[in-house]
C-alpha cells in the first residue's frame, strides 16, 4: 500500500516515486474530443497523436513551463495516472509535488489542489532545485553556496542554495523543448520543408550534439515542402543541428551566469570550488555538460540519474523533512512541511 509519494508533474512527462523506486513515468499529455473536451487518451498514446488528430480531437498539454496551463485536464491526467500506478491500494498518502522556483502562491495552491483532486491527501510541494538539494543530501545546516541547475523539458531552474533555502534563483522559460523548436526552424529555413515536434525531438535524441565528431553523423528525415506541400525527405547532419541548437545553449549559460552576477562573492567562491550540480533531462543533450563547464569556466557535475533526480529529491524530503526545517530561509513552496 502506497504511503509516501514524490510527483514531479513536468512539462514534458509525468513521474510518481514511491516505495524507492520509479512507479510511473509517462508523457504529460492528453487527447481531447473537441465537442465535450473529455479525455479520450492519455499518455504516450496521447503524444503520439501530436500533429495527427482529426478534427474532432485536440492534443492537449495541461503542464506548460512547469505550471498547469490547464487545471480540468491536468486533474484528469493526474487521476488516470495515479489509478494506473496504485489501482486501489493508496491509501491517504502522504504526497510531495515539485514545481519551478519562484512561483506565486495561487500557482502553488493550483498543484496542490490537482493532487488533492487525484486522491491524495497531506500535501506539500516543493521547488525543483530543493528538492534535488534533498537528493544530494547536501548539509542544510551550513551557510555554504551550491548552485543547482535543472534543464527540464520546459523550464530551466537556477538556483543557489544555502542554508536549507534558495538564496538566489532564476526560473528561465528556455529549456530543453527550445533545442526541438529550434531544429524545426532551422530545418524550414535552410531545407523549406516543415517538420513536426515528434520529429524535432527524434532528431535532437539520434543525432544533437554539440561538438559534432570529425567523422560527420547524418540521418534521413521526413517532412512536408512548404511550396509543394508534397512529402520529401532529406538529410541532417549533426553539424546542422549543433548550429541549429546553439543559439539555445548559450541563453541557458547566460542564464546561469546572471545568477552568478546576483550571488554574494563568498557563494561564488564555494560553488567555484565544488562545482555547478546539473539535472534534468536536457543534459543528456551529448556534449552540454562539456559545453556549459567551458562557457562558464567552471567545473559541472552531472547528477547521477538526471532525469529523475528531481522526484527522487522530493521523495527525500518528504521522508526528512527534518533537513528543511528551522532555517532562517521561509519556504514558499511548502505550504505544511510537518506532515500529519
Amino acid at each position: 500500500m502506497a504511503t509516501d509519494i514524490g510527483i514531479d508533474l513536468g512539462s514534458s512527462k509525468t513521474v510518481i516515486f514511491s516505495g524507492s523506486k520509479i512507479v510511473l513515468e509517462l508523457p504529460s499529455f492528453v487527447t481531447v474530443d473537441n465537442d465535450t473536451w473529455e479525455p479520450v487518451y492519455f499518455g504516450e498514446k496521447a503524444k503520439q497523436t501530436r500533429g495527427r488528430t482529426p478534427e474532432t480531437l485536440t492534443c492537449v498539454a495541461p503542464i506548460v513551463h512547469g505550471m498547469i496551463a490547464d487545471y480540468y485536464i491536468a486533474e484528469s491526467m493526474l487521476k488516470n495516472y495515479m489509478a494506473k500506478a496504485f489501482g486501489n491500494r493508496i491509501l491517504r498518502p502522504k504526497i510531495m509535488a515539485t514545481l519551478p522556483a519562484g512561483l506565486t502562491e495561487l500557482q502553488h495552491h493550483s498543484l496542490s489542489n490537482v493532487v488533492e483532486s487525484a486522491g491524495g491527501r497531506n500535501i506539500s510541494v516543493i521547488e525543483s532545485p530543493l528538492a534535488i538539494a534533498c537528493g544530494l543530501g547536501l548539509d542544510f545546516s551550513t551557510p555554504k553556496g551550491t548552485m543547482i541547475v535543472d534543464i527540464g523539458a520546459g523550464t530551466t531552474d537556477i538556483a543557489v542554495i544555502s542554508m536549507g533555502g534558495i538564496s538566489t534563483y532564476i526560473s528561465s522559460r528556455t529549456a530543453s523543448n527550445d533545442f526541438d523548436a529550434q531544429i524545426a526552424k532551422y530545418i524550414r529555413r535552410e531545407y523549406n520543408i516543415e517538420v513536426g515536434n515528434l520529429t524535432a525531438e527524434s532528431i535532437k535524441k539520434q543525432i544533437g550534439t554539440l561538438y559534432p565528431g570529425e567523422v560527420e553523423v547524418a540521418m534521413v528525415v521526413k517532412g512536408r515542402n512548404v511550396f509543394t506541400g508534397l512529402p520529401e525527405s532529406f538529410e541532417i547532419s549533426a553539424g546542422e543541428v549543433a548550429e541549429a541548437i546553439k543559439d539555445i545553449a548559450d541563453t541557458i549559460c547566460n542564464e546561469i551566469r546572471a545568477v552568478f552576477s546576483k550571488t554574494d562573492p563568498d557563494m561564488v567562491s564555494d560553488i567555484k570550488n565544488d562545482g555547478v550540480y546539473i539535472a534534468g533531462g536536457g543534459i543528456l543533450l551529448s556534449g552540454f555538460d562539456r559545453y556549459i563547464s567551458e562557457f562558464l569556466d567552471t567545473k559541472v557535475n552531472v547528477i547521477d540519474d538526471p532525469v529523475h533526480s528531481v522526484v527522487k529529491g522530493a521523495s527525500e524530503a518528504l521522508k526528512h523533512p527534518e533537513m528543511l526545517k528551522n532555517v532562517s530561509y521561509q519556504l514558499r513552496s511548502i505550504k505544511e512541511l510537518e506532515i500529519d
